[in-house]
């Protein structure tokens, strides 16, 4: 299969606020770039950590498993979760400032058959439909937690192969800490969205 054709994201195009770069990775693209394969998928789901969010890693300042979310914008934040599964956060204000943006799913673009590999399941749909799975499904660990997701080689994100649709938004998934705010966005109309169908509501 053809590699997709993605430019890169530059910093300056990433907004500088947590909830406007939220939405503004719907429809983008996230590669990992592996010897002798390309694993590529868009961005059809996020959930917005803003700043002072009770909910967010950051919360309570900066540790050695979270100064990844204090790097400047575009940084990768992995941590691990449940003792079983990786997550993805792209670092979402300026340097020092801790906030985050998670990615939640992906539709799957190319390196297909490497992700069913990785997640051992052909159904295309569930690849990476949700934080854990997408880690597995792109080969994302800790070994790329902090990498600059505008300048590495590996891992990075690039613009969109085609128009975003229309974005929704919900609150978030599974938290008890400030669960009522409207900081989940995700693509409507996506088979590859996350979540229970409930939380679906009315474009923003």
């Amino acid at each position: 299969m053809a590699t997709v054709r993605v430019p890169r994201l530059r910093r300056p195009e990433l907004p500088v606020d947590t909830v406007d770069l939220a939405r503004y990775l719907i429809g983008k693209t996230l590669v990992h770039d592996l010897p002798g394969a390309r694993l590529a998928g868009r961005i059809v789901e996020t959930e917005a950590y803003v700043v002072g969010d009770a909910a967010g890693h950051a919360f309570r300042g900066p540790t050695s498993r979270n100064r990844s979310l204090f790097l400047k914008r575009g940084s990768a934040y992995v941590y691990f979760i449940y003792g079983s599964a990786y997550c993805l956060n792209v670092a979402s204000e300026s340097a020092g400032v801790g906030a985050g943006v998670l990615l939640r799913a992906l539709e799957p673009l190319e390196g297909i058959a490497e992700m069913e590999r990785l997640r051992g399941t052909k159904e295309l749909r569930d690849l990476a439909r949700g934080p854990g799975r997408l880690a597995q499904a792109m080969n994302i660990d800790l070994r790329l937690d902090g990498v600059d997701l505008c300048t590495d080689r590996r891992l990075w994100l690039g613009g969109g192969v085609r128009p975003a649709g229309r974005i929704g938004k919900s609150v978030r998934i599974g938290l008890t800490k400030e669960a009522h705010r409207l900081l989940r966005f995700y693509e409507r109309g996506s088979p590859f969205v996350s979540g229970p169908k409930r939380l679906i509501s009315g474009p923003t």
